[in-house]
């Protein structure tokens, strides 16, 4: 049994040596391709610290990552809110429950996030209100990420056997001890992975709320590389940053995976 584990844990060893290499490969090709541009990265440099936000604005507001980190999170937290309750409008049989979260999902999956952020931008002081950037931005992301959370989460509750319900019922349970105690924490883990990769997908997309105005990674990136006509050298290094923080929550969620994939 031993040996069998030694076997097993030097072809995963090889494995991930491999990958190492391929990786080390693709990183090199592409930044020989990059050499080759007319880069002066000098500027780049003097702005990284506010580009990592290790300065506040002006204003002693937040910019730079944790402005994005702030945003992507507040957004996720609300699109997980809506998912949901789109999703148990949808297993609803209900008709005006079941109308408004197939409404919900067909709106705003099928208007691009870039018109959903103007709209809710531009289109709120025509009304009156003049929304703050941030909430602004916050409430675009999630209203768009819930359309597609709920389909997640939806199909997370579906995957319930039927019968675990049935007994919890038998046990005199109500529907909403049964949701909170039996049917949830079992759904949770199931939806789990699919959600953090659209958390890592609604970072990235946080980038479009630069048209707000809020200074956040995107936003400095543009500024900085218009002003100093090295866009190239800006955009590569927000990029990386994307890049960086996007390696950093996947590693969280191969950690969370680990955790909630046992028992």
């Amino acid at each position: 049994m031993r040996l069998f584990s030694n076997v097993k844990r030097k072809k995963q060893f090889l494995f991930n040596l491999n990958v190492l290499f391929v990786w080390a490969g693709l990183l090199g090709l592409f930044c020989f391709f990059i050499s080759h541009f007319d880069l002066d990265f000098s500027i780049v440099r003097a702005r990284l610290s506010t580009l990592l936000g290790a300065e506040f604005t002006p204003d002693g507001d937040l910019q730079g990552v944790p402005l994005t980190l702030l945003v992507s999170v507040g957004a996720m937290a609300v699109a997980v809110l809506l998912g949901l309750l789109a999703a148990l409008g949808k297993l609803s049989s209900n008709p005006i429950a079941y109308g408004l979260a197939t409404f919900y999902n067909s709106f705003f999956r099928g208007i691009p996030l870039l018109a959903q952020v103007l709209l809710i931008y531009l289109g709120l002081p025509q009304l009156g209100p003049v929304p703050a950037a941030i909430p602004a931005g916050i409430a675009a992301l999630a209203l768009c990420y819930g359309a597609y959370l709920s389909e997640i989460f939806r199909s997370a509750l579906l995957a319930i056997d039927s019968g675990q319900k049935e007994a919890a019922q038998a046990l005199g349970m109500g529907r909403f001890v049964i949701f909170w105690n039996v049917t949830l924490p079992q759904a949770a883990r199931i939806a789990l992975a699919p959600t953090w990769a659209m958390f890592i997908s609604l970072l990235k997309d946080s980038s479009l709320i630069s048209i707000m105005g809020l200074w956040e990674v995107m936003f400095l990136a543009q500024s900085y590389g218009r002003s100093s006509y090295r866009y190239i050298e800006f955009l590569l290094t927000a990029a990386v940053i994307y890049w960086v923080l996007s390696i950093l929550l996947e590693f969280i969620q191969s950690l969370l995976e680990r955790k909630y994939s046992r028992g």
